[in-house]
């Protein structure tokens, strides 16, 4: 029986291969990649293993990679390998979240030992998820796409009837919704989830090269083309590729996409033979790309190749019963993320969120926790017009918000609720009855 899975991260090629084998000796399934972000392509939320990498590596580091890999899923392990003069850096990283860290040169035994407790501690995890979520309390997919809103509950609903399928899907949405981690969820959920998730940004693909950097090229198949390189594309061998913002790419290109998608082959620059594609394609757009179709700007048939299924990710405007919730949540990450203590967010600030259009959306809502959590107020939120509403509407709105972020701060328990706003019990559960409050949708876990 395997002793777990371990996805290990090294530049040097020698200590990489010995120390794999160190690890495949002890029973480990370990895959070995030679950098950082091919390491991030093959972790998920839900991924089922350890981390051990290196700190010192060419491009992205190990301290930035394991920061990254927390920012994915906070209980992945994550286990350092430093040099000696690295111990004060991998000291930091252990106050950071690392799980632990290996000095070089280091005994295979020793390494062995760190990552079979380190794959002890993610079961358990793993396990303990599975146990909420039998028992109704929040899962993985609401822990990623948070939310107690009717719209927020079917997106996550058809998250998991199509992630375990091999469905290509397209995800619409504003800017700042979400969408890439709808993608990343849709990629966990299937079976696609222990290979690589390639996310391309189509809109910074540069135009001379975009061929070369999805397909590949031989070998002289242009200018400065000295050796064959393998394009994105084949770079996800068995997995998922997200197209981030497919309608900002050329249509000439959409063209040979079609192909790729509808035959799943690719014929790299330069070569005249065609290559197998095993994957799963995912595509985002923050315009709906029917109305790209009509104004020229997309190829009707590659929308339709593409949208076998398709997703819309909602705006807060839509949602706005998650907000509170939403920015609680993020302040508590944002504040363990710059290592600052718990912060409370009192019941005014949150009647103030809930009011204000976040344009932006959750990208916008998260940088205004992370100011909460730094300690920096809230810019001031522009002045409705006074046309907008009637005074009685404006006040019951007002009134509302209060109770509702009275509710939200105290974790939907009634008795401090009606305390600090001073009414009687029978007056709180009228208001709530006048406005449609559900108190179980500010409790603690699941209602």
């Amino acid at each position: 029986m395997s002793a777990g899975r371990i996805l290990l991260i090294d530049d040097e090629a020698d200590m990489r291969l010995s120390t794999a084998q160190a690890l495949d000796l002890e029973g480990f399934q370990v895959e070995d990649v030679a950098d950082a972000q091919s390491a991030l392509d093959r972790v998920g939320f839900g991924f089922a293993g350890v981390v051990i990498t290196d700190i010192r590596m060419p491009g992205m580091d190990g301290m930035t990679l394991m920061r990254r890999i927390r920012d994915i899923d906070a209980d992945i392990p994550v286990i350092l390998v430093t040099g000696h003069g690295d111990i004060q850096l991998a000291v930091r990283a252990m106050r950071e979240g690392a799980y632990d860290f290996v000095e070089k040169p280091f005994d295979g035994q020793q390494l062995a030992e760190i990552a079979a407790r380190a794959m002890g501690y993610r079961r358990v995890v793993l396990e303990n998820r599975v146990l909420r979520a039998a028992a109704g309390q929040v899962d993985d997919l609401e822990t990623r796409l948070v939310g107690r809103s009717n719209v927020m509950i079917d997106l996550r609903r058809r998250l998991r009837t199509i992630g375990p399928t091999e469905a290509d899907v397209l995800i619409e949405g504003e800017t700042g919704t979400g969408k890439e981690v709808v993608a990343r969820a849709l990629h966990d959920l299937s079976p696609r989830a222990g290979k690589p998730f390639i996310a391309i940004d189509c809109a910074s693909l540069p135009a001379s090269l975009i061929e070369s950097e999805l397909f590949g090229h031989e070998a002289g198949a242009f200018p400065g083309a000295l050796r064959p390189r393998y394009g994105k594309f084949e770079h996800a061998r068995g997995g998922t590729i997200l197209l981030d913002e497919i309608g900002s790419m050329p249509l000439d290109v959409q063209g040979k996409l079609l192909r790729v998608v509808q035959d799943r082959v690719i014929s790299p620059l330069g070569s005249n033979e065609d290559r197998v594609l095993d994957v799963r394609f995912i595509a985002t757009s923050r315009q709906p790309l029917a109305d790209e179709v009509a104004r020229g700007r997309f190829r009707a048939d590659l929308l339709y190749r593409l949208n076998v299924v398709t997703l819309n990710v909602p705006p807060l405007s839509a949602r706005r019963e998650d907000i509170q919730l939403l920015f609680i949540k993020l302040v508590q990450e944002a504040a363990a993320r710059h290592r600052r203590p718990a912060v409370a967010v009192p019941p005014n600030l949150l009647a103030e969120i809930v009011e204000r259009p976040w344009p932006g959306n959750v990208r916008e809502l998260r940088n205004a926790a992370d100011r909460h959590a730094l300690g920096i107020a809230l810019q001031p939120a522009e002045d409705r017009s006074p046309d907008q509403m009637r005074l009685a509407h404006r006040v019951a709105m007002f009134e509302r918000d209060v109770i509702v972020a009275t509710l939200a701060a105290h974790g939907g328990r009634l008795k401090p609720v009606y305390e600090s706003l001073g009414l009687s019990r029978k007056s709180l559960y009228e208001k709530m009855q006048k406005y449609r409050i559900d108190k179980t949708h500010y409790v603690d876990g699941d209602p």
